[in-house]
C-alpha cells in the first residue's frame, strides 16, 4: 500500500454501498484463520448479506472504515445496548483489517477512531472480546484497554477448533 490511508464514518447509505467491499475484508479476515464469529465455509454473499444486515440495523451504530487509492481494507463497529440502564455504555465489534494492510497502523488508528466516536456518542464505557492469544490482545492492551477475563472454549477458530475469548474494557472518562 503505497499510498496513506484515512479512516471515516460510513453513512447508513454509504454502509450499504460498501456492503460488497466489507465482505471481502470479512471473507479475508476468516480465510486468515480469524475467530470472528464465521466459519471457514462463509462464502462472499454471506459476508456481504452480513455487513448490509449491520448497515441497516438503525440501532444508532457507529461502522467506521479505513480506506486507501485502492478502497477498504478495515472496519470497526461501535453498538449501543438497547438496555435503558446502560445509555453510558458500548460495544465494540468487528475490528478487522484486511491482510493486504496489516502492520501499517490502521487497526491503531480505527481503535483510536472508535474511542472519539464513542465520546462523541456519550459513551464513555467500552467493551469487546477477542481470541485469546491473538494478535489483537496486543492491540488492545497497547491503546490501553483492561483486559477483564477469559472464558475457556468460548467460541470456535474458523476451521471448527475451540478457542478461549478475552474480554476487555475501557472507561473513558480518564
Amino acid at each position: 500500500m503505497s499510498a496513506p490511508f484515512r479512516i471515516r464514518r460510513l453513512s447508513e447509505a454509504e454502509a450499504i454501498a460498501a456492503a460488497p467491499a466489507l465482505g471481502e475484508v470479512l471473507l479475508d479476515c476468516v480465510d486468515g484463520g480469524a475467530s470472528i464469529g464465521f466459519m471457514a465455509s462463509l462464502t462472499r454473499a454471506e459476508a456481504t448479506a452480513f455487513w448490509r444486515g449491520e448497515a441497516e440495523a438503525r440501532d444508532g451504530r457507529a461502522i467506521l472504515v479505513a480506506e486507501d487509492a485502492d478502497g477498504i481494507f478495515g472496519v470497526v463497529q461501535l453498538i449501543p445496548p438497547w438496555q435503558p440502564n446502560q445509555p453510558h455504555r458500548a460495544d465494540v465489534a468487528k475490528m478487522l483489517v484486511h491482510r493486504r494492510a496489516r502492520r501499517l497502523g490502521a487497526a491503531r488508528a480505527l481503535m483510536i477512531a472508535i474511542e472519539a466516536e464513542a465520546r462523541a456518542m456519550g459513551r464513555w464505557l467500552l467493551v469487546l472480546d477477542t481470541v485469546t492469544g491473538g494478535a489483537a490482545e496486543g492491540l488492545y492492551a497497547g491503546v490501553g484497554w483492561t483486559k477483564v477475563g477469559v472464558i475457556d472454549n468460548y467460541a470456535l477458530m474458523p476451521d471448527g477448533a475451540p478457542c478461549a475469548t478475552t474480554y476487555f474494557c475501557k472507561d473513558l472518562r480518564g
